[in-house]
């Protein structure tokens, strides 16, 4: 399996994960790996925010998965910060590896070391493989989740 870092994304990393996050049928639909300048940018704001945490997982030199770890301090649950994991997203020849698993595990214990109380995160309805990868890990399908694109 080789040895695995986990490590904040710099520039160098973005046309790798662009390519991971239009590597399915949704992904191809809104990405634009073409044009990575609003993806360079987007990665200036996410860099900027302290509450905000863009991985890579890199092994032997290869970018091969990323995810999104967002804290946000609130005041229901008295109080309690919670975070939110996003765009997570593995390479092809990486899926089944374990890598998932990896780095959802990362992601929890960073949220513990930041002090949240909960993680939570959204999967489109159509991606049922996540789910129940999802629901292995323990999580649990507790809500029903809205967007309204704008």
């Amino acid at each position: 399996m080789g040895d695995l870092e986990i490590r904040p994304v710099v520039a160098d990393d973005v046309p790798a994960i662009v390519g991971m996050l239009a590597d399915d049928p949704l992904g191809a639909q809104r990405e634009s790996p073409d044009d990575l300048t609003p993806y360079l940018t987007a990665l200036e704001r996410i860099s900027a925010d302290p509450n905000q945490c863009l991985v890579v997982a890199v092994r032997e030199g290869r970018a091969v998965g990323t995810l999104q770890l967002t804290i946000v301090p609130g005041l229901s649950r008295r109080g309690a910060s919670r975070s939110i994991i996003e765009g997570v997203r593995i390479h092809a020849d990486e899926r089944g590896s374990g890598l998932g698993t990896q780095l959802i595990e990362w992601a929890v214990d960073e949220s513990r070391r930041q002090g949240c109380q909960l993680v939570q995160l959204t999967s489109d309805n159509t991606r049922t493989d996540a789910h129940r990868f999802y629901e292995r890990l323990g999580f649990t399908a507790s809500h029903t989740g809205f967007k309204l694109p704008l």
